[in-house]
């Protein structure tokens, strides 16, 4: 992979991510360097043409800046987002940041969805769910301790017998969707603590918006001491995005797909 980046001149790495993909960040701090290989390099490309598609378009997100690949795999040279992750956050203040950050992925939701080229549309989102449990490959990590020890099958038949509702459902709600808008996705200035930008949109798409809230409000459930400040967030995203009768049912269902896609 060095033959892609050569870490010896201004290069540090910070970690790895869940999908095995290499961050790097630039000394100067204005730039990072994501590298992956195999499959995964496929992916990044993928990232790489959404963040083309999203420049210019007022979106707070990083910028490609450069674009390698051999045989070893890909490298994505991107500007840097200035803050901290908000995962990083109290959970006082992520309250504070809560709302920016809502308006944040409301101003994704707001992009022409006819314009996107991108599809991250229910049915497809099915179809990897069911490669990933005929391949034995779920990530039960990303499950809840309740479904933990359910066998692949029956936690896809049940999101199956969903499909049709959805369906239907996603047909009346289509919007670009972030994709994976956890805590860790978006940027906070810790001195305001406004959310500066959003990163890693290598699944930006067209989908139902409900996919995206179900993310957010999950990922976000453990930073809440009380069940007041879950209902305050709550009431904050959806009164940001001009939601007026939330579907919990809804977002429960896209809780149960989503671990099924990631393997």
């Amino acid at each position: 992979m060095e033959t892609l980046l050569d870490i010896r001149s201004g290069w540090t790495p910070v970690h790895e991510g869940e999908s095995g993909d290499r961050i790097l960040r630039s000394d100067d701090g204005r730039r990072y360097a994501k590298l992956a290989q195999g499959a995964r390099a496929g992916e990044l490309a993928g990232e790489r043409e959404r963040l083309v598609w999203l420049a210019g378009k007022g979106i707070a997100c990083p910028e490609p800046v450069a674009w390698h690949e051999n045989g070893n795999g890909a490298c994505l040279i991107m500007s840097a987002i200035p803050g901290v992750p908000a995962v990083t956050l109290s959970g006082p203040d992520l309250m504070k940041a809560w709302r920016s950050m809502s308006e944040h992925l409301a101003a994704v939701h707001a992009l022409p969805a006819d314009d996107c080229p991108f599809g991250k549309h229910l049915s497809t989102m099915f179809a990897r769910a069911a490669d990933v449990v005929a391949r034995g490959a779920v990530n039960r990590d990303f499950l809840p301790d309740e479904d933990k020890a359910m066998p692949g099958r029956d936690l896809l038949n049940r999101v199956e017998a969903e499909l049709p509702l959805r369906l239907a459902q996603e047909a009346a709600s289509l919007v670009v969707c972030h994709g994976d808008p956890c805590l860790p996705n978006f940027m906070v200035d810790p001195a305001t603590l406004r959310c500066t930008g959003l990163i890693d949109l290598g699944r930006v798409g067209v989908a139902d918006r409900y996919s995206d809230l179900a993310l957010m409000l999950a990922n976000a459930g453990e930073s809440w001491s009380n069940e007041e400040e879950a209902k305050e967030a709550f009431d904050i995203l959806f009164s940001t995005l001009e939601i007026e009768a939330p579907d919990r049912e809804r977002l429960a269902f896209y809780l149960r797909l989503d671990p099924l896609t990631w393997g």
